[in-house]
């Protein structure tokens, strides 16, 4: 009877060892079917994570993701945010993840953009903070002092390109890294560069904005940097279209007529000498760049080419610039083009 019982024992236990060996492998093996991206809103619970996991179907086995988040205790530690779900982890590491909260960060790239609200609604995109959260922090005395800048000037503040920010940023964190992305950005050299041009950053991220509204040829950025630069040295109007366009509040316009250039602005370039008070667009670094390291010529004037290609001819005569303008609107009656 011993015998009997011992061999009843013995394949017990083997079956036991054989389910426990199982469920360890299962649970241990990887659990995700392709490579996914989960978002957890604020006040989320267990049930509306699951539905999101469900509804991109992102696992293989739900039974061991339920089994060990509740061994762990995760459905009462739900934190938000943005969650990658790589194909090499097992049940035990998304629950682990989860519970910590260790995000997978996103890429945000901004460019092309004019108005604040214009980056606002970028963000509101890619991060969990709705447009509205983030212009009213970047309207806030708070936000536009903080760092040292204005009203006018805060723009200069945020330079386009790619970062990766964690989806729960809050405006104060986003605000608070283009700070830092701003200063990594004015090294020795380009700080150098500014001073020998009598130049603040302020003033060449200003000026980059007006570059980058007169021309979308970067192999053309250099030489209408030369030319603003060339009339900011003789004290003369930058007359400048494209912060008309800014004052009027229309960059539409194709045309600037002579009820536009009456507007009362100081970003009105044909009534007030120098620079703007602020930049009129976000510049892109080749923009900054070019204003940086200009070409050196002796043209003060620019008009856009008659076959619309996107270049400008130059002149250093106002007699040669208006026959450059005749062409021009020549070309913009024909295609019946008067605004």
């Amino acid at each position: 009877m011993k015998k009997y019982i011992l061999i009843v024992f013995l394949i017990l236990l083997a079956v036991g060892g054989y389910f426990a060996y199982s469920l360890y492998n299962r649970v241990l093996s990887p659990n995700v079917r392709t490579e996914s991206v989960i978002i957890i809103p604020e006040g989320a619970d267990f049930n509306s994570v699951l539905d999101s996991i469900r509804a991109n179907n992102v696992l293989l086995r739900e039974k061991e993701f339920i089994y060990i988040a509740e061994y762990k205790e995760y459905p009462s530690k739900i934190k938000k945010g943005r969650y990658v779900f790589k194909t090499t982890q097992n049940a035990n590491d998304i629950v682990n993840m989860l519970i910590a909260g260790n995000q997978t960060p996103t890429e945000i790239t901004f460019n092309n953009l004019r108005f604040m609200e214009q980056l606002a609604g970028r963000l509101a995109e890619v991060l969990e903070p709705d447009s509205v959260d983030f212009i009213s922090y970047f309207n806030s005395a708070d936000a536009v002092g903080k760092y040292g800048f204005d009203e006018h000037t805060f723009h200069a503040m945020f330079i386009p390109n790619t970062y990766e920010m964690y989806w729960t940023t809050t405006p104060e964190q986003f605000v608070a890294r283009m700070h830092k992305e701003y200063e990594s950005f004015w090294t020795k050299a380009r700080l150098d560069k500014a001073k020998k041009l009598n130049l603040s950053p302020v003033q060449v991220i200003t000026l980059a904005s007006i570059v980058q509204e007169e021309t979308v040829k970067n192999d053309e950025k250099l030489m209408v940097a030369g030319l603003y630069q060339n009339r900011l040295r003789r004290g003369m109007l930058l007359q400048a279209d494209p912060t008309v366009k800014y004052a009027v509040g229309d960059f539409s316009l194709k045309r600037i007529l002579n009820k536009h250039l009456a507007v009362e602005s100081p970003y009105n370039t044909y009534k007030h000498v120098g620079l703007p008070p602020g930049p009129i667009n976000f510049p892109e670094i080749s923009s900054i760049d070019a204003v940086l390291s200009p070409a050196s010529h002796n043209y003060i004037y620019m008009c856009a080419k008659e076959d619309f290609s996107g270049y400008h001819n130059f002149a250093t005569a106002l007699s040669q610039h208006n026959a450059n303008a005749r062409r021009y609107q020549h070309a913009l009656n024909s295609r019946g083009i008067y605004r």
